[in-house]
């Protein structure tokens, strides 16, 4: 039942066909962006439970700016993944950055240099394992807290992650809230990321307001390119979700019962 549940969010992310022996996602940069009022959390949880349940070779490196080891471990828990296990078996591999912070403004940023490491660290050994590696960041409005506001140290970062998309052919997945703190900076990062993207998943609210058996609606947009007649297509999802204890139920407009 649950997988029928999922099917369209795997359909979107391209995560549908069980039998594709590579992670699907190698190779990409997926964007979540969510509201206040609509979290898209529940994207990231999904994507790791099917990484660790369908694709053997998948292995995650998580920078954790928002929630702990422990709050990760419980959700997964729930949707029948044990992280801890994962974890062992050297599949997951858990950054705790909740108390990382930059240096100030002109100091040099050894900070972020050790990130750097730790992430290239991880990335050259799974690497070497012939591993299919993601690297999921939590929430990059955290992360742009820890760096003190600094919109160039953020995008130090996240260039950095989407530069192993193409040197080791990782995934890359990263959620942000992008109703928060909209400066004139934070717009200019979150336009990058959007360029950058080659999936982007969009959490919102019901365009008519709340509803008991709806919870959103999310909007997924693959950047996919088919050279077939020279022309470029882009393949865009549109369907509802409903948040159940244990996992997420998703399915087209009106076709709720």
């Amino acid at each position: 039942m649950e997988q029928k549940n999922w099917n369209l969010l795997d359909e979107a992310l391209g995560l549908h066909n069980n039998n594709a022996k590579p992670w699907p996602l190698c190779g990409r940069f997926v964007l979540v962006e969510d509201c206040v009022d609509t979290s898209a959390a529940f994207v990231l949880h999904h994507i790791l439970k099917r990484s660790f349940s369908s694709y053997p070779s998948s292995a995650v490196l998580f920078l954790a700016f928002c929630h702990t080891f422990s709050h990760y471990d419980r959700v997964l828990r729930k949707l029948g993944c044990n992280l801890a296990a994962q974890r062992d078996n050297g599949r997951f591999f858990f950054l705790d950055m909740l108390m990382f912070q930059c240096p100030g403004e002109g100091k040099p940023n050894y900070g972020l240099a050790s990130v750097f490491e730790q992430i290239e660290r991880v990335i050259t050994v799974l690497h070497q394992e012939k591993k299919s590696i993601s690297i999921i960041i939590d929430d990059i409005s955290f992360l742009e807290v820890a760096a003190n506001g600094s919109s160039d140290d953020v995008l130090n970062l996240l260039h950095y992650c989407h530069t192993l998309t193409s040197e080791y052919g990782c995934a890359f997945i990263a959620l942000d809230h992008k109703d928060i703190y909209l400066n004139g900076d934070r717009a200019a990062v979150i336009l990058e990321m959007e360029y950058l993207a080659d999936i982007l998943v969009k959490a919102e609210p019901l365009a008519t307001g709340l509803s008991k058996d709806v919870h959103g609606q999310l909007m997924v947009l693959d950047k996919e390119t088919q050279h077939q007649h020279g022309i470029s297509a882009i393949k865009t999802y549109d369907f509802h979700f409903k948040i159940k204890e244990n996992g997420i139920e998703c399915f087209y407009p009106g076709t709720k019962i």
